[in-house]
């Protein structure tokens, strides 16, 4: 009776009210479900797979690896699936239509995961898969002898062709003409190891900057900031920084009265030399002929160079065989195309186009702002799946993680 009333089971009586057996069943049951998801989540190989990773094969060839590698390259979401416009009401405005809309519709959590899976592998680079690819970019762009506009590639007379107004011609005249180095200043695979930064949020708290520091060769992008807010994580070596022209004129006034400022920003970059798109359209022209001058007026021995707008096209075209067609390629991927050539090694920081980061937590678009950029324009969730896949085939180092 008093077992009764203070609600204990009768033993004798053989109800097993949540006792151990009935515990025992629920897990069992539990357990059978949740094997039975992982199977249809992850494929047949789930079980031997994580074993086979718990016992720590992560070599680059190991079969494990390998099958990880396999599975993204299996997504194909990208370039050959395309959201109708029945999807186009669902909280994604027409600018953002054929970007954003497009990847949320082939589930990048699903890439996310596989992505973080594979980050246990070693990277190691493909020799093969590397010189085919550099092959390829050799025969359409040649970046060591085309990448910039040279004394040797655009001699003075030339009738030069703008990248996008190609109804415009600039006269390369003496005065323009002088601006020219003589020759390529790069050379075919100069550099053993070279860092590509991007600006993404993915860079932030990464403890990267000593890592790219060591780098032979460091490019960066539009003049981002390397003070010792960002230095732990992005470092502070700069061998070549791109500027778009856009900069020049929202933010230093198109240089008609902001130089010392310019001219001090630039001093945080010490030697590197910098680039711009001077022929990309008649508008970009004059200003960036100012950095020139300006540089010049201050005694600088600093290069500016300007890129060459037939590489620039042909770098379009390249990209658009690979599934990124966009209005302009990013500045990024105009770098890492070029390291390419320039470099054996090639490896990438920063390089991110989604709100998270492949943990699923929310990132900030710039490491150093979250100021977004402007819709339609450039096409990041596809490059930056290209460049999953060049990591996957060992073409390139994507390192969205920290750094050891």
């Amino acid at each position: 009776m008093l077992r009764r009333r203070m609600g204990y089971s009768d033993p004798s009586s053989g109800k097993d009210i949540l006792g151990n057996r009935s515990l025992c069943f629920i897990f069992i049951c539990a357990f059978g479900l949740v094997t039975l998801l992982q199977q249809i989540l992850y494929g047949k190989n789930y079980i031997k797979r994580y074993l086979e990773n718990y016992d720590g094969s992560f070599e680059y060839n190991s079969t494990a690896c390998r099958e990880l590698r396999q599975e993204i390259m299996d997504v194909k979401v990208l370039t050959i699936n395309m959201v109708n416009r029945k999807n186009q009401g669902h909280g994604c405005p027409p600018s953002l239509y054929k970007s954003l809309c497009l990847s949320a519709r082939v589930k990048t959590s699903d890439l996310f995961e596989r992505w973080r899976n594979l980050q246990v592998c070693r990277w190691e680079q493909n020799k093969e898969e590397t010189s085919n690819f550099k092959m390829s970019l050799s025969r359409c762009c040649n970046a060591p002898s085309f990448l910039f506009t040279t004394k040797r590639n655009t001699p003075a007379g030339t009738k030069l062709r703008y990248e996008v107004d190609t109804s415009g011609i600039l006269p390369i005249t003496t005065e323009v003409f002088k601006m020219f180095p003589d020759d390529m200043p790069y050379s075919k695979s100069q550099y053993k190891k070279c860092a590509v930064i991007g600006n993404g949020g993915i860079i932030k708290n990464s403890k990267c900057g000593k890592e790219i520091d060591s780098a032979d060769f460091v490019f960066r992008c539009n003049i981002p900031p390397i003070n010792d807010k960002y230095s732990a994580d992005v470092g502070t070596k700069t061998d070549l920084v791109t500027i778009n022209p856009s900069i020049i004129t929202e933010r230093f006034q198109k240089l008609e009265k902001w130089r010392r400022p310019f001219y001090e920003v630039l001093q945080n970059y010490e030697n590197s030399s910098v680039v711009l798109p001077a022929f990309y359209n008649t508008r970009n022209t004059d200003v960036s002929f100012r950095v020139k001058y300006m540089l010049d007026d201050f005694d600088s021995q600093r290069g500016v160079f300007f890129f060459h707008p037939q590489y620039l096209l042909n770098v379009q075209r390249f990209w658009a065989v690979q599934g990124v067609r966009a209005k302009r390629l990013s500045s990024g991927l105009m770098l890492v195309t070029a390291a390419l050539e320039m470099c054996e090694e090639v490896h990438l920081y920063g390089f991110w186009a989604f709100p998270m980061n492949p943990s699923g937590i929310f990132i900030t678009h710039h490491y150093y702002d979250n100021v977004k950029p402007r819709p339609g324009f450039h096409a990041m969730p596809h490059e930056i799946f290209n460049f999953i896949h060049m990591h996957t085939r060992g073409i390139i180092n994507v390192h969205t993680g920290q750094c050891t």
